[in-house]
């Protein structure tokens, strides 16, 4: 994969803060002509350093205010492994975030739903019922103080 520099690297920075701006007032707060601002995130995308643009919500006026984490212990089994697990999960409307992780637990998702009696819902009626799911413990977000899109 191509090499990117400096000035690319304040691209993708001044975009994931707000992908938004136009060209030109990328340009302008980065101090480059326009063309090369536009050419260079033309390039970034090809290459797959940008995947993908997009909108981040104000959960809570859709109706998505309580967010939780779900702790998630995978009991192995021949007929579906940790991945297909995660992917089956990931399918599910209400999950934002699967991760794989070491330690204690196998894998951390990111839930938001409109109340915690939904994510309840969530975890009981949908997650423990999965095959290969042993057990789950859920961390419900007070109060989220830095959250990067």
């Amino acid at each position: 994969m191509t090499e990117i520099d400096e000035r690319d690297l304040r691209i993708l920075e001044a975009l994931r803060r707000d992908a938004r701006k136009s060209f030109t007032e990328l340009a302008a707060e980065l101090s480059m002509p326009r063309t090369t601002v536009q050419e260079r995130v033309r390039r970034l995308t090809e290459l797959g350093y940008i995947r993908l643009f997009t909108a981040i919500p104000d959960y809570a006026k859709i109706g998505r205010g309580t967010t939780a984490f779900v702790l998630v212990s995978f009991t192995p089994a021949q007929e579906i492994s940790q991945r297909e697990l995660a992917a089956q999960i990931a399918r599910i409307e209400e999950v934002y975030e699967v991760h794989l992780v070491s330690g204690q637990w196998d894998m951390i998702l990111k839930v938001r739903a409109s109340s915690t009696e939904e994510v309840g819902r969530l975890v009981i009626d949908r997650l423990r019922t999965m095959r290969n799911v042993a057990k789950t413990e859920t961390c419900f977000v007070f109060d989220t103080v830095k959250e990067v899109p």
